[in-house]
């Protein structure tokens, strides 16, 4: 199991995405303050890690689905489903990803 918790920003609501695979799928489970990650997740089912991944053919289908689902283009949520699907199928490292605001 992958377990990522996603602060979503200026927006305030928080989610907590796990990702477990299933032989060749995973599916995802969120806990997220946010209506619209929910209903997301709930029309996501399983997905194909090997096609969260790339942009071949249709692309994702977590980024697909956010055009339907997310209110705002910038969400880090999707992103955040991404990299957990990534890190449970063995695709990548668990290693922490940020945007930080710099000040010059």
């Amino acid at each position: 199991m992958a377990k990522v918790e996603i602060f979503a920003g200026a927006c305030g609501m928080n989610s907590i995405v796990e990702a477990t695979m299933n032989s060749s799928k995973c599916a995802l489970f969120v806990d997220s303050e946010c209506d619209a990650i929910e209903r997301l997740v709930e029309d996501l089912g399983e997905v194909d890690p090997f096609q969260e991944i790339s942009f071949r053919d249709e692309g994702p289908k977590t980024l697909r689905l956010s055009s339907e689902h997310c209110y705002h283009t910038a969400c880090p949520v999707p992103v955040g489903i991404i990299k957990a699907v990534e890190i449970v199928a063995g695709l990548n490292l668990p290693v922490d990803a940020s945007i930080k605001f710099i000040e010059d």
